[in-house]
């Protein structure tokens, strides 16, 4: 069974400039990423996408294996990022002849998780005979509790609510936060649409103080704090 490892990174980051590459905890963000990578020992090749020459010679420098350029159209503002992990995909088969069973996803500035998330991540694909595994970690807030919206005349309600009202935020259903931190799929579930939410998609648990997503200066100093604290 061959295992692609794809990395997206952007250059164009407005809440963080230049976050990809910002120093952290003494290496650059994406370099974090790479290293968990190499670490898990399950990839087959590791390819960095991005639109910066910047970020791919960091991402060189930490031991990628495969460095795609990004076309413009995928790294706007406004595109998506399954179609650039669908264009590194492409991009690696073609360079290495051939097909590979299951891509991984990292996202490059969640570096807080750990080699150990990504192999169980990949495990439970495996376990579950899922399509493909999302990431996330236990909600803060609950719809059914203290989650609220508004209506087109400003009114508040419950985002979601039960025939019978929720008293304790304990009885609530289990609710997760998406951490975007890790995404495995089967190849063909990957090029299916769509792409994320199949009826069969298995959740992999992480907790919260390894699903931080580096996107304000606050993430930033949040998870360069974590990082000091975990040193011997």
């Amino acid at each position: 069974m061959k295992i692609l490892c794809s990395i997206c990174a952007r250059g164009g980051s407005k809440g963080v400039p230049d976050k990809n590459i910002r120093p952290l905890s003494g290496k650059p963000v994406i370099a974090w990423t790479v290293e968990q990578a190499l670490a898990t020992r399950r990839f087959d090749l590791i390819a960095v996408s991005s639109d910066s020459t910047a970020i791919l010679d960091a991402a060189k420098a930490a031991g990628a294996g495969l460095l795609v350029k990004r076309p413009d159209e995928l790294a706007s503002d406004t595109a998506g990022k399954v179609p650039a992990i669908r264009h590194c995909v492409t991009v690696a088969e073609a360079g290495h002849g051939t097909t590979f069973d299951i891509v991984v996803d990292l996202d490059c500035t969640s570096p807080l998780r750990t080699p150990g998330d990504i192999t169980a991540a990949i495990d439970l694909l495996e376990e579950r005979k899922a399509p493909n595994v999302i990431t996330a970690m236990p909600a803060r807030r609950s719809p059914y509790f203290n989650l609220v919206e508004t209506d087109a005349e400003g009114h508040v309600r419950l985002a979601k609510s039960l025939a019978a009202p929720v008293l304790r935020r304990q009885d609530a259903p289990q609710c997760f936060d998406m951490n975007a931190s890790i995404y495995v799929w089967r190849r063909a579930a990957l090029f299916e649409e769509p792409p994320i939410f199949k009826p069969a998609t298995a959740l992999y648990v992480m907790p919260e103080e390894r699903s931080i997503d580096i996107d304000s200066e606050l993430d930033f100093k949040i998870v360069e704090m974590i990082m000091t604290a975990r040193r011997p």
